[in-house]
Formats: C-alpha cells, structure tokens, sequence
C-alpha cells in the first residue's frame, strides 16, 4: 500500500496504533471474564482497564521486540510497564499468541468491509442515478467489440448496478463468515481457559466464537473474505474497461470528466485520457494478487504455523485499501461521466441500418422463407454494407428475393428503433424494482 491509492479512513484500521488498542482490549475483556469465573482477583481484573486511556508507544513495543523477536511478549511487557508487574501477573492467563493475533485480525477485516460497504452504496446509487437518467439513451451494443444490436445506456449502467449488487451481498456475507474469534488456548483445547472467556470477549468485541479453533481460526474463513474482494475487484475492472473504450477517439460515447487545469499529456496538449479507469484497472489487479496467497494460507502444519503471518500482514491492508479507494474513485467517475447521446447515434448509423440484420432473417423466416436461405439473403446484402459502404436498407429494397417475400413496408418497419427498446422498463422493474 502506498498513500497515493489510501483514504485514511481505511488506513486507520490497520496502523500499529489500532492494532496494539485491538489487543489490549481483549487481554482486558479476558481478564473481566477470568475474574468472573474466579480465576483470577477482581482487583487485577480492574488494574488493567486503568490503561484505557493510554496511547501505546508503538517505538518502545518495537524496542521490547527487538529483544524479545516477539510482537506480542513486547506489547505485554509495554502493557506491564504502564500497570505494574504485579497487576499484570494475570494478563493473558491460559492463552497464547494467536488468541489476540487471530481475533485481532477479523475485527479488522469486519471494520474494513463494513467501510467497504459504504464504497459500495456510494457507487450503487451513482450506477442507478445514470441508469434512469439514460434509461432510453440508445446506443450500439457490441459483441467481440463489433457492432451488434441496439441497447440503451442505460441498461448499460443497469448490469454493472445488477453486478455491484450481488457483489454487495457477496461481501455481507464475507463479513458474516469472517467475524469470529478464538480465545481457546494452546491448539484450542481451552485447557487452560474456560470457554466462557472465549465467549465474553467475542461478544465484547462484536465477534461470534468459533467453533472449533486450533491453535488458529481456520483459513478458509478468510480465503473466501480475499476472494470476495478479488471479484468485486473484476467487477470494477469489467466498468472501468467499458468506460475506457466508450473514450476511444474513434468511437467518443462517453469520456471521464475532464477537470479545468487538467492536463492529458506532457508532449501532447491536445489528449484526454482515460486516466481514472486505466488506474482502476491497475488498482483490481493489485486486489486480485492476494486471492491465490489467501487460497494458500488455508492448508496449515498441524494445529498451527504461521506460514499464513507474513501473508495477511501484506494482503489485509493492501487489499482492503486498494479496494476501499478503488470503490471511492469509481463512484465519482460514474457520478461525473460526461455522456455523448449525439455520438452514439453516429455511431450506430455508421453501418447504414446494417445492425437490423436479425430482424429481417426473422421476418423471412417468418414468411416463409428457409432460415438457410433466409441468412443467405440477409448476409449477401450486408457484406456489400461491409465492403463497399452500401445502405442495408437500400440493398434488402432492390434484392427481388427479398422483396418477393417481403414488402416495401415490412422492410421499412425492421428499421424501427424502438423494436429493441420495448422492454427495457421490463429489465429495470427486474434490477431496481417496480416503479411506486
């Protein structure tokens, strides 16, 4: 992660700050629940919580570690330093390591997606508000990148609202799976601490306990959270890459919102370039490089090795910041995107009616014309389109197998626009519900 692609929001969630204020609210959650059940004095209970108000000093913890090569030994002793040795006789009492480190780490991926989440309302209202604004905007769509039939814009922005949709619901669900934690001692035996503990402090924390732990919480949790993300880091891309080509010179359908004083090139003062989608295209594949390692980290030695460590110290923040920023900044070029209608018109009269074809191999078949000679005749007539720049309508009205099948005025009525638009207000009932 770099702050160039970094809000602080999400950032936050992952500094030593937090990280360290995260373990020590559960070392103090566990140690209320020790005192409860008796295992240890009341009063150490509450010497731990006089620590609540104090900033951790992540230069001295990184001092103790230095010494000690181990990160969470070096914040116990820090934490010692600040309530006494003897009141802190007590902290961690029957658990280890991956109690604090585990549980840390999904109260972190839940507060990364539940800020993912507000990226992603952002961007769904924003798809939506295009969609009805450009409901009946016609323009070509493509198949291959080669002209295929009439479709609007606004079903355009409608299927990336479907797709960021379900990627919502794909992300609830992460969340859900993710949001547990382990407080069950060496390999998860709870042989040391009662399980009352685990309890108390996942409930404390906004966690679920987990069933069954080692002495880690399973990895297929957070692989699926990291694969998760990588889709909705495709569904990013699969936007970014349409918008890239509408702001082809060539083809001019739409283009990101070109700023006063912007500028698109060093050598090239005329250039407006799509900078915004290239970098989000960029911005999923960094998203992406951490599905395959999250897959990897679910097969562990045993109860516990912390191959996985090294891993989710990269892949947590880098994934979660990358993506929150890349929600962020799709949201305000959807928001922003400057529409050509004019030029998607243009475009799709470029072929002379030629993405009509369909509908007159359906009229002829429906005359009663084979469908072999019926594409036959069609396609004769739209290769002189192709290659000599010839009127497909024009063509089909001179062709006397055409016209003997079909009249002047069957021909014309296939060249009507409005054919391939009837049911978009179908389409949108489906996506956005129907209208009050």
């Amino acid at each position: 992660m770099i702050p160039r692609y970094a809000r602080p929001e999400m950032t936050a969630i992952w500094s030593p700050e937090t990280k360290f204020r995260i373990w020590y609210e559960i070392e103090a959650h566990a140690c209320d629940a020790q005192a409860d059940l008796g295992v240890i004095p009341r009063e150490n209970a509450v010497a731990v919580w006089r620590a609540k108000d104090v900033t951790f000093d992540v230069a001295r913890i990184d001092e103790i570690e230095a010494v000690t090569r181990h990160d969470v030994i070096a914040f116990l002793t820090h934490l010692a330093e600040h309530i006494g040795a003897d009141d802190a006789r007590f902290v961690h009492q029957g658990m280890t390591s991956s109690d604090v480190l585990d549980t840390t780490f999904n109260i972190q991926l839940v507060r990364a997606a539940d800020i993912l989440l507000v990226g992603m309302d952002k961007l769904l209202a924003a798809l939506k508000r295009r969609a009805h604004e450009h409901k009946d905007t016609v323009r070509i769509g493509r198949s291959h990148g080669i002209h295929a039939e009439p479709t609007t814009m606004g079903l355009t922005f409608a299927r990336f609202y479907a797709e960021m949709a379900r990627n919502r619901a794909r992300l609830e669900g992460a969340r859900e799976e993710v949001a547990t934690g382990a407080i069950s001692g060496a390999v998860g035996t709870f042989a040391n601490i009662d399980p009352a503990v685990e309890e108390h402090v996942c409930r404390m924390m906004g966690l679920r306990p987990e069933p069954i732990s080692t002495q880690v919480i399973p990895r297929d949790r957070h692989a699926m959270f990291f694969a998760t993300l990588g889709v909705i880091a495709s569904s990013i891309e699969n936007i970014a890459v349409e918008i890239r080509h509408m702001q082809r010179t060539e083809v001019l359908e739409a283009e990101e919102f070109f700023s006063p004083g912007q500028k698109g090139s060093s050598a090239m003062p005329h250039k407006r370039n799509p900078v915004l989608t290239e970098n989000l295209t960029g911005l999923a594949r960094l998203v992406r490089m951490a599905v395959i390692p999250a897959m990897e980290n679910v097969a562990l030695w045993h109860e516990r090795d912390i191959s996985h460590s090294s891993v989710e110290r990269g892949i947590g923040p880098d994934s979660t910041i990358h993506l929150d920023f890349a929600l962020n900044r799709l949201a305000g070029v959807i928001d922003k995107l400057v529409i050509y209608p004019e030029n998607m018109l243009a475009n799709m009269n470029r072929f002379r009616g030629l993405v009509m074809s369909q509908r007159v191999l359906l009229a002829l078949t429906q005359a009663g014309v084979s469908r072999e000679d019926a594409y036959r005749l069609v396609q004769r007539n739209a290769m002189k389109v192709w290659e000599h720049g010839a009127d497909f309508r024009t063509e089909l009205l001179a062709d006397p197998e055409v016209t003997a099948a079909l009249s002047p005025a069957e021909i014309e009525e296939k060249f009507d626009l409005g054919y391939h638009t009837k049911h978009v207000d179908t389409i949108f009932a489906r996506v956005f519900g129907a209208p009050a």
